[in-house]
């Protein structure tokens, strides 16, 4: 395996959906997972096709309950393509070929992640000691998002005779790739229509049957090389329309069979139809050749603007995570109306939902492809009205943005969820995580800051900002017996904890990452809204009633927000202290891998609401957003002292009660170590690269990838270690911390005006350079001083060594 491959070799049915997970192909518009075309779904086969953006409605009835989910669409099936060889003497064709049969003899699966091109190896043997040699190249295409590809090569090693080529399209299709689904309706797609236009063409029409979008796919079959063919159309079904072709092969000879497919929908811009922009889309290909060069071009381009040399193993997991994440929110996705989701374009998992997970995207793509988080940001600021009608339906002002999103904004987090260890159905209480908010302000910032896009920040950045500190202001309440302002009823990022023990009504009291990234968001919002041209200013008010009585109150509840301790520790939430200590060892002994704790314990009659045990980074997560001096400085603005040793005590207290439930939290927690104790960072750090490609949470990669875990892998090297972070005046500020394990990696960035300033750290020191091509000058800040660094300059940092 290269640094530029990623390899699978020989087969194995069980590890099957992991690897079409890890396999899948996308370009922002659309993804394809990785599965094998010879195989229908079912069994250890899940072909997915998702577009980003295309949901559908359904209801169903689970225990007694009729409930509502919109879903991310499995839409129709390009890929089939399946081949049989004659028999020898002549006659009728043998069955056809799939890894699954005996006949198989190798098998090896391989992702070129400079290219794009996903190849398979297979060696076919039959009962007559006939070899034949399949190598499969696929392609969703990088720079024409409409277009996907498939080379087959068939090499008869030992034999002539006739292979029966079938190429057709699964319009059959239903969401069924996660098991704890499968109650839940999942049939989307209705008034399935089929055609053949033209020889080795076929095509496909659907229509969700809700949001009422029109799916086309077509696919155009064809030899493109070794003896002649005769294409033919097969007799397939409405929902299959299927094409044939024979190919004559000859000892030794190679004969290949391309597939070109288009696929449209009716979201698309600048098309009238979506079928004839797809039957349009394969007959204007000019061919394979041309096709792959031009993908070729475009994931260079891709690859130049995102530079990251790492080496060894974790440079080898970096990159394949960067190449997911830039097949999820490519360039491409900057044009469309689409937010973040959690699981990428390659499963089903979370319905395809768009979380909080942006919040650990946006940061890596603010200073590689702005312009793509400025479209994802987007997606959030259309939904602002529904947002505000989410607050106002539960009582509130503001804009409560809803813990999933989908399509048009609405709360689409299930009521039920289903306990697999158990089988039974629960309520589910995520939506009270309200701290969505808090990170769509946090993005917005973030993103203001990186690119210094002033246009953005005074109209849609100004905008959300002011409705979502109107909603944290709406929802504190005034305790006067503590002096302070407080929020209940929420959850916090935890998850595990959604009630007090042996309460009637679920939330929690004073989350404090609730808490104090509310009291941040309202601390920035009056920032930007005092910054605003004057004119801008004075149409806010105008429009949103916003007047300085209402900013006066702002500032009163960012500096008396309850922020709960106990034990000389930060509580996680009012109350989280006098909750039981779990047995750890115990509970290890007994059932091995506890990561899904509330499972196991709910499965026993018991509630991890009882229990000191967090699934993932809650308290924490304020180490990962904001670097120690700015956390200190909230605080203090708090009323509270958060000294260095009080953070190393509070991070220790949670390091040692968090069952990792989520691949999240191993990043979170590698992210605060690293200052803290750099040692125990290391080992946090390897299970965030690992969470995916090696299953630690079993099972769950083969519903969909992790994005915001292998996008935020990408960030701890480019922003944690570095101390990297844009300042209030246009400097880059930088406060290095050593890991000795990951001493040299060299990494650009595309900071507002600047491209291509690069970073080198190496053992004991950190080189910055800036091209020759840029023009402005740069600041960078560091702890004792600061350096200007101009066009071709560049400079060199010394580093402590690491503990």
């Amino acid at each position: 395996m290269s640094e530029w491959t990623w390899e699978y070799e020989g087969y194995d049915p069980a590890e099957e959906t992991l690897r079409e997970s890890l396999c899948s192909l996308g370009n922002g518009y659309f993804a394809t997972r990785g599965a094998a075309p010879e195989c229908p779904a079912g069994g250890p086969h899940y072909p997915g096709t998702y577009a980003a953006g295309v949901y559908n409605r359904l209801t169903s009835e689970v225990a007694g309950q009729t409930v509502s989910n919109e879903d991310m669409v499995n839409l129709p099936n390009w890929l089939p393509l399946r081949y049989r060889l004659t028999p020898p003497g002549g006659g009728s064709g043998t069955d056809w070929y799939t890894p699954d049969d005996a006949a198989l003899r190798s098998y090896r699966q391989l992702l070129d992640l400079r290219a794009g091109i996903y190849e398979r190896h297979l060696v076919y043997e039959d009962a007559s000691g006939r070899r034949l040699r399949v190598r499969q190249f696929r392609v969703v295409h990088m720079d024409d998002p409409h277009l996907a590809a498939l080379r087959t090569e068939f090499t008869a090693e030992n034999f002539d005779g006739t292979l029966e080529v079938e190429s057709a399209i699964d319009a059959g299709v239903t969401n069924d790739g996660v098991a704890r689904y499968r109650e839940l309706n999942g049939q989307h797609l209705a008034e399935i229509m089929s055609g053949y236009p033209e020889d080795c063409t076929v095509w496909v029409r659907a229509r969700t049957v809700n949001s009422g979008i029109t799916v086309a796919v077509a696919a155009r079959t064809y030899s493109s090389e070794g003896p002649a063919c005769e294409p033919r159309p097969s007799t397939g079904t409405p929902t299959r329309p299927a094409t044939r072709i024979n190919l004559t092969l000859k000892q030794g000879e190679t004969a290949a069979v391309d597939k070109i497919v288009a696929l449209h929908t009716s979201r698309d811009s600048a098309i009238s139809d979506p079928l004839d922009a797809a039957l349009d889309g394969v007959r204007n290909v000019p061919g394979w050749d041309e096709l792959l060069l031009d993908h070729r071009l475009a994931w260079q381009r891709l690859w130049h603007r995102a530079l990251l040399e790492v080496p060894d193993e974790a440079g080898h997991i970096l990159r394949f995570h960067l190449f997911h994440v830039l097949q999820t929110v490519s360039p491409h996705t900057a044009d469309l109306d689409a937010g973040v989701p959690a699981r990428g374009l390659n499963g089903e998992a979370y319905r395809g939902h768009v979380f909080w997970d942006e919040l650990f995207v946006l940061p890596y793509l603010n200073l590689h492809f702005p312009e793509v988080s400025k479209g994802l940001l987007r997606y959030r600021h259309r939904r602002l009205d529904r947002a505000r009608r989410l607050a106002r339906d539960a009582g509130f002002d503001g804009a409560m943005y809803p813990w999933q999103s989908g399509s048009d904004g609405r709360e689409e987090t299930q009521e039920l969820h289903l306990n697999p260890s158990s089988g039974r159905w629960l309520p589910d209480n995520s939506r009270l995580q309200h701290h969505i908010g808090s990170a769509v302000a946090y993005n917005v910032w973030s993103y203001a800051r990186a690119t210094g896009d002033a246009r953005f920040m005074e109209h849609e950045g100004a905008e959300m900002l002011l409705q979502i500190s109107r909603f944290w202001a709406s929802k504190s309440e005034w305790d006067g017996d503590l002096g302070r302002y407080r929020i209940r009823r929420v959850v916090g990022p935890d998850e595990y904890h959604d009630a007090y023990p042996d309460a009637t009504e679920p939330g929690l009291d004073d989350n404090a990452y609730t808490n104090v990234t509310a009291a941040w968001v309202l601390q920035r919002t009056l920032e930007s809204l005092a910054a605003l041209p004057e004119e801008r200013r004075a149409e806010l008010a105008e429009h949103t009633g916003l007047d300085d009585t209402e900013l006066a109150h702002w500032d009163d509840i960012s500096r008396r927000l309850h922020v709960p301790f106990h034990q000389g520790v930060v509580s996680q939430f009012e109350g989280y202290g006098e909750l039981r200590e779990l047995d750890w060892v115990g509970m290890s002994t007994k059932y091995g891998d506890i990561r899904r704790l509330d499972r196991v314990l709910e499965a026993e009659g018991d509630s991890v609401n009882r229990y000191q045990a967090s699934k993932q980074a809650d308290t924490l997560m304020l180490g990962y957003l904001f670097p120690p001096r700015e956390l200190r400085a909230l605080f203090a603005r708090l009323g509270h002292r958060l000294d260095d040793e009080t953070w190393r005590r509070t991070v220790d207290y949670y390091v040692a009660r968090t069952s990792h439930g989520s691949t999240l939290s191993g990043l979170v927690h590698a992210w605060v170590l690293a200052r803290v104790r750099p040692t125990q960072a290391w080992g946090f750090f390897q299970e965030a690269l690992r969470g995916d490609v090696a299953d630690l949470q079993g099972g769950t990669t083969g519903e969909g990838i992790h994005l915001g875990a292998m996008a935020g892998t990408l960030d701890l090297v480019q922003r944690c270690l570095t101390g990297l972070r844009i300042r209030s005046d246009g400097a880059l500020g930088l406060d290095p911390v050593p890991q000795p394990e990951l001493s040299g990696y060299d990494f650009a960035i595309h900071y507002r005006h600047l491209w291509g300033v690069r970073f080198r750290m190496r053992s004991g020191g950190l080189d910055i350079s800036l091209p020759e091509s840029n023009r402005p000058s740069l600041d960078i800040r560091l702890v004792d001083r600061t350096v200007t660094l101009r066009p071709g300059d560049s400079f060199h940092l010394t580093l402590p060594e690491g503990d």
